[in-house]
């Protein structure tokens, strides 16, 4: 529009341009219209820049992890996501759970968190760390901005801990901890609106209390195979088992952390 509407302007007296820069704006293109008054927006709106160009950076350099690339993997690699207890609304603060599973014994931790902030998820991963038996060697995060950003990725790497992440919109990528979100999660803390300090001391309180009755008492079932015939998937479990039991006969994992247990 501006080759219609910079003539018009200039000709009714509204607008008047040196030859030079009257070039420049014919010439200049949609994109860069766009760019440059960013900063005058934000200015104007008085909201703090977002980093989104750094936060895209981090989550392009980390691998991506599919539902069917785990491989039967050792007790270790664990599924890491935010379960968000904010009721019928987002708005605002409110308490998110994060829930690591274990991929390869389905062992389940909780933790709340006051707020979705990466330092916050780095103090509670780091607390998983005493509360799982065996080491933590894997996290498969989704791409939440809580995981992918300059404090949680980088933390990471010197704890030797290989950082994967899923698929964007495909929870199937996840699909362990997607299970374990509703079945141990939701069962317990429910669907409402939680928030502040003492709210989140009552959820940890309730969570140390739960995780033994998840791992220890409460056997689920586990996929052992599954095959189509025609149009009809017909699907094999193990015999029910707890995840302690589980834990106990996995071959992978060491005497030393069995007596642990």
């Amino acid at each position: 529009m501006i080759p219609t509407l910079l003539p018009s302007l200039e000709r009714h007296g509204r607008f008047k341009l040196h030859q030079a820069d009257r070039g420049l704006v014919l010439g200049v293109s949609a994109a860069a219209i766009d760019r440059l008054p960013v900063e005058t927006k934000i200015a104007a709106a008085s909201v703090k820049r977002r980093r989104v160009g750094f936060y895209l950076a981090v989550r392009r350099e980390v691998p991506i992890r599919t539902f069917n690339d785990w491989h039967d993997p050792p007790p270790g690699f664990c599924e890491v996501d935010m379960v968000a207890h904010g009721g019928t609304s987002v708005a605002a603060s409110f308490i998110p759970t994060l829930t690591m599973v274990d991929v390869g014994t389905g062992w389940t931790e909780c933790m709340p968190l006051v707020t979705r902030e990466g330092d916050l998820v780095v103090r509670v991963m780091e607390r998983a760390e005493s509360l799982f038996t065996w080491v933590i060697r894997g996290a498969d995060f989704d791409n939440d901005s809580a995981f992918m950003n300059d404090v949680v990725v980088p933390w990471c790497r010197p704890q030797k801990i290989k950082v994967t992440r899923s698929r964007a919109y495909k929870k199937n990528d996840q699909a362990f901890i997607e299970q374990k979100n509703g079945a141990v999660v939701r069962r317990i803390a429910g669907y409402g609106r939680f928030d502040g300090v003492e709210t989140t001391r009552v959820l940890e309180r309730l969570y140390a209390a739960s995780r033994l009755h998840t791992n220890f008492f409460q056997p689920p079932f586990k996929l052992k195979d599954k095959r189509r015939e025609g149009a009809k998937v017909i699907k094999r479990h193990h015999v029910p088992a707890t995840l302690y039991e589980r834990a106990l006969a996995h071959p992978r994992l060491s005497k030393v952390v069995k007596r642990r247990l």
